[in-house]
């Protein structure tokens, strides 16, 4: 399978640059623009499997450019707005975003959240090259029978918390936000209101406490999202 063309639209151009090269580093083509117009013109003249859109742009904003986009094309975008900008990020989703990342952001989970959603639209790189196994410091984590394993004691885990668990140790120390999650584990978009991803890490503490792990470890970042120590 050829990778995934991306396209990035950002007016700074030493984030763009950045961002194009970690991800061709990563095996992705890009194509950079850095203004509306243009960006509008490229995604609607070319074929790409994702965007990657600012919202401050010159020319037209990232706004008016995914309502023009949407007239004809469905591809996945993925916004990039202010951090704590809500009204942005709602605005983004009437006009039809599939994503935000919150500036300013980490690669790691911009890389997650490229990849989770290129899964959700079935234009996932390496599907079939996903490691089968996990393992950090006492945890081990083994993906063809959900099984985890900390300090030689076991349990099964199901299809979400194997997820969970394994999005967070494998992104140790990153505190990784619930927007996110959602996304990448649960596989759809964050509600303010739904509790699910709660009830899901709260199930998942409570296996991994039964099989010794300090509860600690698993923490909740308060207005931010869960982080795995």
């Amino acid at each position: 399978m050829q990778s995934a063309h991306v396209l990035i639209i950002e007016d700074d151009s030493t984030l763009n640059s950045q961002m194009a090269n970690l991800l061709q580093a990563q095996g992705f083509c890009t194509e950079q623009c850095h203004d509306g117009l243009q960006g509008l013109s490229t995604a609607i003249n070319k074929s790409f499997d994702l965007i990657l859109l600012d919202v401050l742009l010159p020319g037209i904003n990232g706004f008016e450019v995914l309502n023009q986009l949407r007239k004809t094309k469905r591809t996945p975008v993925v916004m990039m707005t202010a951090c704590g900008a809500e009204a942005e990020r709602i605005e983004g989703y009437r006009k039809g975003a599939d994503d935000y990342i919150p500036k300013p952001f980490n690669f790691t989970e911009v890389l997650l959240r490229i990849n989770a959603l290129l899964r959700r639209t079935g234009l996932s790189e390496k599907p079939s090259h996903l490691s089968p196994f996990l393992s950090v410091d006492e945890i081990s984590l083994q993906r063809e029978n959900l099984q985890v394993s900390y300090a030689e004691n076991s349990v099964e885990f199901t299809a979400i918390e194997f997820r969970l668990l394994w999005t967070l140790v494998e992104n140790k120390s990153q505190v990784l936000n619930k927007p996110f999650l959602y996304q990448a584990v649960l596989e759809q978009v964050f509600s303010r209101y739904d509790r699910s991803l709660d009830m899901h890490l709260s199930r998942v503490r409570r296996k991994m406490m039964a099989l010794g792990m300090p509860a600690q470890r698993l923490a909740t970042v308060y207005g931010k999202g869960y982080v795995f120590t």
